[in-house]
């Protein structure tokens, strides 16, 4: 079951990715959520507080993807979670729209840690292949991947998808030996 705060904040995702954040009303946000405006700011006392809380979903999502990395290596950590699950990427495009937005509602924290978010991988892929060019270009297609998931565009049918990544995580291995 989905708590009061993480349905606050799935409304606040959800009016964000429909109606741009500058529209976004505390009120809109409760009402979608069905809470009233007292139970919304009992958990976000102000939209900036809203933005932070969708960042670190989105830290929180980046954390559980390095995590197989440890597991499974980091480029086919990378590729394979380049292609996000609708939720996460809803959320991603959201987060991405509030940041674009430059609105008093995102905090310099919040545009932390999307920075962040991009350069944990980039350190990572850099730090564990080999080949500093091959490094970029598994981050450059899983940018690409992530991207076409987050906003919709066109993306490889999954079959060449998967050849695709495939075909780089072997030129990782082999790159590492």
């Amino acid at each position: 079951m989905t708590s009061k705060r993480e349905a606050i904040l799935d409304a606040y995702r959800d009016e964000i990715a429909e109606h741009g954040i500058s529209t976004v009303t505390l009120e809109s946000v409760a009402a979608r959520a069905g809470v009233s405006k007292g139970g919304l700011l009992y958990h976000f006392p102000s939209k900036q507080a809203l933005t932070d809380a969708l960042a670190q979903r989105l830290r929180d999502y980046t954390d559980a993807n390095l995590a197989l990395a440890d597991t499974r290596g980091t480029a086919r950590a990378f590729l394979q979670t380049s292609r996000p699950a609708t939720a996460e990427a809803q959320h991603y495009w959201a987060v991405i729209t509030a940041v674009q937005s430059d609105t008093a509602a995102v905090s310099e924290h919040t545009r932390q840690i999307v920075h962040d978010v991009f350069a944990d991988w980039s350190v990572r892929l850099k730090a564990d292949i080999s080949d500093p060019v091959l490094a970029d270009i598994i981050r450059l297609v899983g940018d690409g991947l992530y991207l076409a998931a987050v906003t919709g565009l066109p993306a490889l049918p999954a079959r060449r998808a998967n050849r695709v990544i495939n075909h780089l995580i072997a030129a990782a291995e082999t790159s590492d030996h």
